[in-house]
């Protein structure tokens, strides 16, 4: 076992893998590695040949053969999906400091606690009376995210970050209309995330975009030329998405307000907020937030995901179908709500997530989740600090918990943001986001969170450091990277537009 010196020497000083290797050995598809009567699990054969699932499901809606399916033995596929997992980038095996993204470490405790059967087992179909522990739950983490955001009232339906923010959009709309008003526009900054354009958009609202200034953020000056009375809202990420406190967001809200619109605060960024402040004390009417990004719980690929949604009182009988409500025989799910936007999904939200974090907000109380919320401003600091001399940061102003940095090496060396991210890769760390926030040109968005030692932040920086120089003597050693990955380039823009989503076999 190594010690903790060892660990820490590790860590310190890391080595990129030889970058002059011959190709990995490519891992077969599964397709390939089938062969014709091979099974993965043995039974008694029925004497008519029929599926035995056909006892429980009917003969009907069982298959007899499934051409083109591969066979194989149960360890071939243990294997074959075990190595294919080793080949991931993932934030439980390297570090994975992606901007804005919030790849935070997702603690075991909380999927013991998914786990159990009680939760696990729930049908979402269950009876109301039948499930009051799940119900119990609920509640408690409506109340809960209630007081960390400093609002009046929670819905966990939303299924992802911006389902939660067409939720909050299509309850703007709702709002106006109800007071006999059609706005039909809203302001979004120059560095919001892509979705708020793209919420508006589906919610049926004209962008209109607030230029920051030239030290990152939003005046309320800007925002008072743009207000007027055919806007419906603001939607603004803070800390904004370069990283920094909006330091004028009472007055923004203030400003808006007295032209009858209303400030939309997208939470992607609450990492940095946790137990320090409070969107409701800045005046946000709506926060959206992720709980994949905040609050721990499992990340992207296509789901499961949370994007709880938090209002003020006069925005609360808006809210999604179905509500909590506790009677005198306990809770229950309330539907006569006249005013209501209406359902958003089927049942009640991805329970399991709010499990995992709700076990998150219990493990570390109101004073662990402000610390949590400190060492990731921290990490972030001590970062830009670091990196300064080569990597200078694109804003002056105080970085929250992620840092957007810049470089000279596009204009000293030819070498570009991409070409620095995936020679990271080589190192056994992640990139971070590139190239965002969009007003930043050739921008690293790095985001350590809470959970990265020093030591860690220290190889990320000498990692950092390596690349810049050898971008300087050896531009062509970057420009050509990975090299210890299975797959080295590929055409990003043709896979985004012509993506292979099925295998076929090749012609004998």
């Amino acid at each position: 076992m190594a010690t903790a010196g060892t660990i820490r020497h590790i860590a310190a000083a890391p080595e990129p893998r030889p970058h002059r290797i011959e190709p990995v050995a490519g891992v077969p598809l599964i397709f390939e590695l089938s062969s014709d009567g091979r099974r993965g699990a043995d039974g008694p054969p029925r004497p008519d040949g029929i599926a035995r699932g056909a006892d429980i499901l009917g003969r009907e809606l069982c298959r007899e053969d499934l051409p083109g399916f591969p066979e194989l033995s149960e360890p071939q596929v243990l294997r074959h999906f075990l190595r294919l997992s080793q080949l991931n980038f993932a934030q439980a095996l390297q570090f994975y400091p992606l901007g804005s993204c919030t790849m935070k470490y997702n603690p075991v405790l909380n999927e013991e606690m998914a786990a159990l059967p009680g939760f696990a087992a729930l049908h979402p179909a269950t009876p109301e009376h039948l499930a009051q522990g799940a119900l119990e739950l609920m509640e408690r983490m409506e109340a809960a995210l209630a007081e960390i955001t400093g609002m009046d009232a929670v819905s966990l339906a939303p299924a992802a970050g911006a389902q939660g923010e067409l939720t909050g959009l299509l309850m703007i709309r709702a709002f106006h209309r109800k007071r006999g008003e059609h706005r039909h526009k809203v302001i979004i900054p120059d560095t919001a995330h892509g979705t708020n354009p793209a919420s508006c958009t589906l919610a049926g609202f004209q962008v209109i975009v607030a230029k920051s200034n030239n030290r990152g953020f939003l005046e309320a000056a800007e925002i008072r030329r743009l207000a007027s009375d055919d806007v419906a809202a603001m939607m603004v990420t803070n800390p904004n998405t370069l990283g920094i406190f909006e330091p004028e967001i009472r007055e923004i809200a203030t400003t808006l307000h007295e032209k009858g619109a209303l400030l939309y605060l997208d939470g992607a960024n609450m990492n940095a907020l946790l137990g320090v402040a409070k969107p409701g004390d800045m005046g946000a009417d709506i926060v959206q937030l992720n709980l994949h990004k905040t609050f721990s719980t499992p990340h992207g690929g296509g789901g499961p995901g949370a994007g709880p949604i938090g209002v003020k009182r006069h925005l609360e009988p808006l809210l999604p179908m179905p509500r909590l409500a506790r009677t005198g025989d306990g809770l229950r799910f309330e539907t006569n709500r006249p005013d209501s936007i209406g359902r958003l999904r089927s049942y009640h939200g991805n329970f399991g997530m709010l499990v995992r974090a709700y076990a998150y907000i219990l493990a570390l109380g109101g004073d662990g989740l402000a610390q949590a919320s400190r060492l990731a401003i921290l990490g972030a600091k001590y970062l830009r600090k670091r990196l300064e001399e080569k990597f200078p940061s694109a804003t002056g102003e105080p970085s929250m918990h992620e840092c957007v940095l810049t470089h000279d090496l596009e204009k000293r060396a030819d070498v570009s943001t991409l070409e620095i991210a995936k020679r990271l890769l080589d190192f056994g760390i992640h990139p971070p986001t590139i190239y965002f926030p969009l007003v930043v040109p050739g921008a690293l968005m790095i985001e350590p969170t809470e959970t990265e030692s020093r030591e860690i932040l220290d190889s990320f920086v000498t990692a950092m450091e390596k690349i810049y120089d050898e971008a300087l003597n050896d531009p062509e050693l970057v420009k050509g990277a990975p090299y210890s990955t299975v797959v080295s380039r590929v055409d990003e823009a043709e896979a985004a537009r012509h993506p292979i989503l099925r295998w076929q076999p090749k012609e004998k």
